[in-house]
């Protein structure tokens, strides 16, 4: 097995299933103490950076979301020495005026996943992290500014509310979600950036809406939500492109601090 180091990590999701610019790329196969992860991971360099990818659902995109090995995929690229996660992903909207097709950075979570494991520390030691703010706020700050360059309808910040799926929500749900002050909706980034946090690993969110949810007079389907994927499949590469260039070498935040008087 050929092992690498890789600065930065994408995790792509729905319609995101591999990364084009990398140069010198490769494939690795990492097992983790969590199982394998989601797919084989690719390497390469991009602007002097080491990259890893790993498709999130699988290339073949063969994994729901509630059976998504989310410990193994974030363990595989910590053993690759990563320290910032770009992860993209694709959401519901819970407001009118964020529309199929704009780009939102979450910058808060409502979890209501259920049976996931959702941290490293199950037995030997306790550790409470904080996610009071959930998201790294210098490479959220990245994303947003890098999207807005290329005058993409970009949202800066808004709270996401992370369901199980596979199925959509229930119209009586979704209503209660946007009442609750939920932005947009999505079955991933939960337990992703909490275990991301442990991990001291960054993690920002690009946020694709896809569809508006129930709460709309129009029942969400997947063939709405897979052309407005396709449509902006370019644009969410081209932006992650954008953003592993603005990068600064060095971390100016606090989540490699994470476990820091985090343990008992």
């Amino acid at each position: 097995m050929r092992m690498d180091n890789a600065d930065i990590a994408v995790i792509g999701g729905t319609g995101v299933y591999d990364i084009w610019m990398l140069e010198n790329a490769h494939d690795v196969d990492i097992d983790t103490p969590y199982g394998k992860p989601s797919d084989v991971i690719t390497i390469g360099e991009f602007q002097g950076k080491k990259i890893a990818f790993l498709p999130r659902h699988g290339k073949k995109h063969s994994i729901p979301p509630h059976k998504l090995n989310f410990r193994a995929n974030i363990s595989a690229l910590k053993q690759l020495g990563v320290k910032r996660i770009i992860a993209a992903a694709a959401v519901g909207s819970l407001r009118e005026d964020v529309r199929p097709g704009d780009f939102l950075i979450p910058d808060q979570f409502i979890d209501r996943t259920h049976g996931r494991s959702a941290t490293f520390f199950d037995e030997g030691k306790v550790a409470h992290i904080s996610v009071a703010e959930p998201f790294c706020p210098e490479l959220s700050r990245t994303v947003f500014e890098a999207g807005k360059n290329k005058s993409y309808e970009m949202h800066d910040k808004g709270t996401v509310v992370v369901i199980n799926g596979p199925r959509f929500s229930t119209k009586a749900e979704s209503k209660y979600y946007k009442n609750m002050g939920a932005d947009i909706i999505n079955m991933t980034i939960v337990p992703e950036c909490i275990l991301a946090r442990e991990a001291e690993i960054c993690y920002a969110c690009i946020a694709t809406v896809t569809d508006y949810d129930t709460f709309s007079e129009k029942p969400v389907n997947v063939e709405d939500v897979i052309k407005v994927l396709h449509e902006n499949s370019r644009k969410t590469k081209d932006l992650v492109k954008d953003v592993l260039g603005n990068i600064p070498a060095e971390r100016g935040c606090k989540c490699g601090e994470a476990l820091k008087n985090a343990t008992v």
